[in-house]
């Protein structure tokens, strides 16, 4: 499942190729995604100007005139591909590639299930072969009170996600780091990739239990501080490299991103740890279902 870096990726093509522009009219090839579809979906998108695309947490968020907003989510095998009169591409976001005899609805291919059509000839079309994502129209102003959003925690790239921030929402939390920071509802936007990559950079164990960074010790604080430092850190890096390619990441050109190349934990079980001066080996454990890597030497 994409998480905040490739979600960000996409937000950055989208906001490029939507901002500013008018919605002509929408194809929907299908009643519903992994929830239905809001009744009239094209019908109330048609005619509307878009403002802005911005994320929260995973969610892209599509601000259109008259005070409504299209909430969208990618799910497992969400994409956008944006296709303009002259067939070029503009980089920033997900493309699906079209197979011979696979055209399926207007030419889309098969797993094309909304196409936006914008006033300059622009085509956004959003293909889900899982069906694992969702899109829905909410009032802009009641947005933050929509059920998916309204639980959410601080924002990781944001200066809410601090030491403090850290300290006070572990404190008594005997669960471990890795649970913690799959928690949507403390920070969100972290997936299981970001989490492991972000304790290995701080050198903390997995397994640690959370409540140790809450602490009055100089230790726990410094540990709180270097983990707020190295998830934002981790997510950024990953953001600048257009994000992680695993089974279904790639540009609207056909690129892959490339954070993968540079994982330190993620995936690398059995190879030698990359910490200068560590001599230790990546393990593979199971967390809450979640494959966990992490270096038993460095991380403590």
């Amino acid at each position: 499942m994409p998480e905040l870096p490739e979600v960000e990726t996409v937000c950055r093509g989208l906001d490029q190729a939507m901002t500013s522009r008018k919605i002509i009219s929408v194809d929907q090839n299908r009643p519903n995604l992994r929830f239905p579809f809001p009744k009239n979906f094209p019908g109330r998108l048609a005619g509307r100007k878009i403002e802005r695309v911005t994320r929260r947490a995973k969610y892209i968020l599509v601000e259109l005139d008259a005070g409504l907003t299209l909430l969208m989510h990618l799910g497992m095998s969400g994409r956008f591909e944006i296709l303009t009169d002259d067939k070029s591409h503009k980089p920033g976001s997900f493309h699906q590639k079209i197979a011979a005899g696979q055209k399926g609805v207007n030419g889309f291919g098969k797993h094309a299930h909304v196409v936006f059509y914008l006033d300059e000839g622009t085509k956004i079309v959003y293909s889900d072969p899982r069906r694992f994502g969702f899109m829905d129209l909410v009032k802009t102003k009641e947005r933050d009170s929509h059920p998916n959003l309204k639980v959410l925690g601080v924002e990781p790239l944001g200066n809410e996600m601090n030491a403090d921030y850290i300290r006070e929402h572990f404190r008594g939390k005997q669960t471990s780091l890795k649970a913690i920071l799959l928690n949507q509802k403390i920070i969100a936007g972290i997936g299981n990739i970001y989490a492991c990559e972000a304790l290995f950079r701080a050198g903390l164990s997995p397994a640690r239990k959370a409540a140790s960074l809450a602490l009055k010790s100089t230790k726990a604080k410094e540990r709180a501080e270097n983990l707020a430092i190295e998830i934002r850190s981790v997510l950024t890096d990953a953001i600048q490299a257009g994000g992680s390619s695993l089974r279904d990441f790639a540009n609207v050109e056909g690129d892959l991103g490339y954070f993968q190349h540079t994982f330190q934990a993620y995936d690398q079980e059995g190879e030698a740890c990359k910490r200068p001066g560590c001599y230790g080996v990546i393990k593979r454990i199971v967390q809450n279902n979640r494959s966990t890597f992490f270096c038993p030497s460095c991380q403590k």
